[in-house]
């Protein structure tokens, strides 16, 4: 069944757990969206696991539809959300209502995310009102790493646990389709995801969210320079992929491959025509 805003809303009225993880690139979404992934995020994580930058903060509204239009290509079935990168919509609610629209026509997305949140409502309830789903992003935000000082758990006091839930209930009164808790403790993520009618989506935040959300290069072990503490590796395809690389240095290097079975044949008759030809020029 095709995946939708609405999947989300009936997903937490009927107690069902959410599925999301990141993609950006065709090969990859095909296959999430044939398991039946409830949701796509093309993350502004990109920068970090594709493009190889040290944080999120240099990725463009560019790069995100480029790889959003990859993803839309290969999953017919899956919600796909768009990142919102950093400053496409903090400078004015102007610029995010036009970039979140760009994403959207652009990118064919079906939805767009931004962190922050009581400050960034106006900005929810723009683009809403634009006819624009939108996703929240609340706790560690890594747009943000260099305010908190580094990737660091969020809301472990009273003061800034009761501003996590006070950004929740103002982000659903603007108007947000779902919100994401990232590095938050988990009892605290509960008592957000129990104060609020639309969904969570956890990612660092425990089980009692509506929803988890994983960068798919984590939970299959193909991005090592960073692996927080909340990751779970369902595979590690990294060292599969580096064992194959290798073997295929060494059997190209060895003559091993090509093989036969590799090889397109021709005819005896032609080769030595060709053989002939060639002797007579």
């Amino acid at each position: 069944m095709k995946n939708t805003v609405l999947t989300f809303k009936n997903s937490k009225k009927e107690n069902k757990k959410l599925t999301m993880l990141t993609a950006y690139d065709y090969s990859t979404a095909k296959l999430m969206d044939e398991v039946g992934i409830n949701a796509i995020l093309v993350g502004d994580s990109l920068g970090m696991v594709m493009l190889g930058y040290e944080d999120t903060l240099s990725v463009t509204i560019e790069d995100i539809i480029h790889h959003t239009k990859a993803v839309a290509r290969g999953a017919k079935n899956t919600l796909i959300i768009s990142d919102m990168p950093f400053m496409s919509y903090q400078t004015s609610v102007y610029d995010a209502v036009c970039n979140a629209g760009r994403l959207i026509k652009e990118g064919n997305s079906h939805a767009v995310k931004l962190e922050g949140g009581e400050e960034v409502c106006p900005q929810i309830k723009a683009i809403v009102d634009a006819s624009i789903p939108v996703m929240a992003h609340i706790g560690l935000t890594p747009q943000s790493v260099n305010e908190f000082g580094g990737f660091k758990v969020q809301g472990k006091d009273v003061e800034t646990a009761q501003k996590l839930i006070d950004a929740a209930k103002a982000i659903e009164q603007a108007g947000a389709f779902s919100i994401t808790l990232e590095g938050i403790p988990a009892e605290l993520a509960e008592i957000i995801t129990n104060s609020i009618s639309i969904p969570t989506i956890g990612i660092g935040a425990g089980n009692g969210c509506d929803g988890q959300v994983l960068v798919y290069q984590d939970m299959l072990g193909m991005y090592s320079n960073f692996t927080p503490k909340f990751i779970k590796r369902y595979a590690e395809l990294g060292s599969y992929m580096k064992d194959a690389f290798k073997e295929y240095i060494n059997e190209v290097q060895s003559g091993a491959f090509p093989g036969p079975e590799h090889t397109y044949a021709i005819s005896e008759e032609v080769i030595n025509k060709i053989k002939g030809d060639q002797q007579c020029n």
